[in-house]
């Protein structure tokens, strides 16, 4: 209750209220520029959806101050960025999301950072719909229904103006125990490499996508994400708590055009990366580290912090006439109070949202569920 009050709700406020103002420039561009010029809403758009983005990466680096070590090549560091890369990331973290976006932003492209994600987020408000209009790719997890919403949303993306990122979790759920016993059950019938720290990944998606992309998107940015043993694993709650957490990412580049021409081909390549994801991880528990020297600290923006400061001062600047102007009634404060409440509610939503789906572990002798989805890989 103390952190509704004190955190949640003032956090909560100004998110919504800033987000709600966000989705109402994406509306009035999407309907006065975007009938007219794609790329010009895109380029907008990109500017506009920072303005939300940036609260949450404030929320992560400068109230909770998480750190992001970065282990990378310096090549790789530098093109970050300034290309259109497709990601694969391993599932572990209930804000995997949220270090993307971070390392989105230290790369320049936070604004075009894209992702295929499931469709149940586009009910979330604010976030959800400012996605929509970004050009998130929304899934139902059924390869019936998503095929042609896959292909539609990669043909969306040849012209796209500026460098983005497509972000693809290939595990195509968050990681939990009773999810790796069953994977590993199904590996060990079958035959394949018994993982340890990840699931196996659903190739459908990520065939599709090379296939489409392939022509005009040159790499992949195969990215490991591990939290050192001693932190704990940063959630949405933790952060407005204001606990702090590291995170490690590992990134590979890889060339789009050495991948296979064929659709086994492709599909095998991610199965043998994830297999290596695997090993990084097992590496990384028993080291603490992605391997030798130093990682790169990714220093925290002043931009979100700038950012934050503009909506606080001008919801506060708008509240502040409306209440010189127009006295309350009765009427008023009661619609203030549900809203009061709305946020609380809301918020509520967004972090459980966020959090990894807390599945059984699978009953002795019974089906689950989980190999089920597995077998259609």
């Amino acid at each position: 209750m103390a952190i509704a009050a004190v955190v949640i709700l003032p956090l909560g406020l100004l998110f919504i209220l800033s987000g709600l103002i966000v989705n109402l420039l994406q509306v009035f561009f999407y309907i006065l520029v975007r009938p007219f010029s794609r790329n010009a809403f895109r380029r907008i758009n990109k500017e506009i959806m920072e303005l939300l983005s940036l609260e949450l990466i404030w929320l992560f680096d400068w109230w909770a101050n998480n750190k992001v070590q970065l282990f990378a090549d310096k090549e790789i560091i530098e093109i970050m960025g300034k290309e259109q890369a497709l990601l694969i990331c391993n599932h572990r973290s209930d804000i995997d999301w949220l270090v993307g976006w971070v390392l989105a932003q230290h790369a320049g492209c936070l604004g075009s950072c894209l992702a295929i994600i499931k469709k149940e987020i586009l009910c979330l408000p604010v976030i959800g719909w400012s996605m929509w209009f970004s050009g998130y790719i929304f899934l139902q997890r059924s390869w019936a229904k998503d095929e042609n919403t896959l292909k539609s949303g990669f043909e969306g993306l040849n012209d796209f103006p500026l460098p983005f990122w497509l972000a693809l979790f290939v595990e195509g759920t968050r990681f939990t125990q009773a999810k790796l016993l069953a994977a590993q059950q199904y590996a060990a019938s079958v035959g394949l490499p018994v993982p340890r720290n990840v699931l196996i990944p659903r190739t459908k998606g990520f065939v599709a996508a090379v296939t489409h992309l392939r022509s005009h998107v040159p790499a992949i940015y195969n990215i490991t994400v591990a939290i050192p043993k001693d932190e704990s694993c940063p959630t949405l709650l933790r952060i407005f708590r204001g606990h702090s957490s590291t995170v490690h990412v590992h990134i590979e580049r890889h060339l789009m055009q050495e991948l296979p021409e064929t659709s086994s081909g492709i599909a095998q390549w991610c199965k043998d990366v994830f297999v290596a994801k695997d090993a990084l991880l097992e590496q990384h528990l028993e080291t603490d580290s992605f391997g030798p020297g130093l990682p790169h600290e990714i220093r925290r923006t002043k931009k979100s912090l700038m950012v934050v400061i503009f909506w606080s001062c001008f919801l506060l600047a708008v509240v502040v006439i409306l209440l010189e102007r127009f006295p309350f009634s009765w009427g008023e404060v009661a619609f203030c109070m549900s809203f009061l409440g709305f946020t609380v509610i809301l918020m509520h939503i967004l972090i459980m949202f966020t959090q990894s789906e807390r599945s059984t572990p699978p009953k002795e002798n019974q089906p689950d569920p989980l190999n089920q989805v597995l077998l259609q890989t």
